[in-house]
């Protein structure tokens, strides 16, 4: 298996059917997800976008020709309460692994390959936000080290 940065266009049908599977799968715990055939073409403009504007980086996960996942993450700026030398730091936004690759380490390898990226911009941080209802994401996550910091609580009105 190879993590490696997306090559476009050659990924990006992978990667808008990774988008529209990630999105299915969350609207299963998450009323508020698109499933309309649009989303995945917008949402994938708007991650090229941010990742261009804010130093991202796009990994595919591939093994023998066959895409197994993707990850996109991006540098972020903290509120000013955060001390300086860790106000800058990476913020995984997305991952998906396709089901018959979930726990062979796939998703451990991007993750790696994300923790590599931050490294290299300076990055003493990494964050990741998580649905509360996606249990099996948040295993895997405190499973590679990531412990909670904030919670963020919702009520719809």
């Amino acid at each position: 298996m190879t993590i490696r940065p997306a090559k476009l266009p050659q990924d990006e049908a992978a990667i808008l059917d990774f988008i529209a599977a990630l999105q299915k799968y969350e609207s299963g715990f998450e009323k508020n997800r698109r499933t309309d055939a649009d989303f995945p073409a917008e949402h994938w403009a708007v991650v090229q976008n941010r990742a261009h504007s804010h130093h991202g980086i796009i990994l595919v996960a591939e093994d023998g020709g066959k895409r197994l996942g993707w990850l996109f993450a991006y540098e972020e700026e903290a509120e000013t309460f955060i001390a300086p030398d860790e106000r800058t730091h990476g913020f995984l936004a997305e991952i998906y692994v396709v089901p018959e690759a979930r726990g062979t380490g796939v998703g451990r390898a991007l993750i790696e390959g994300c923790e590599h990226w931050s490294r290299g911009r300076g990055h003493k941080a990494l964050t990741i936000s998580v649905l509360a209802h996606n249990h099996r994401a948040i295993r895997a996550y405190e499973g590679t080290g990531y412990a909670p910091y904030t919670v963020t609580l919702r009520k719809y009105l």
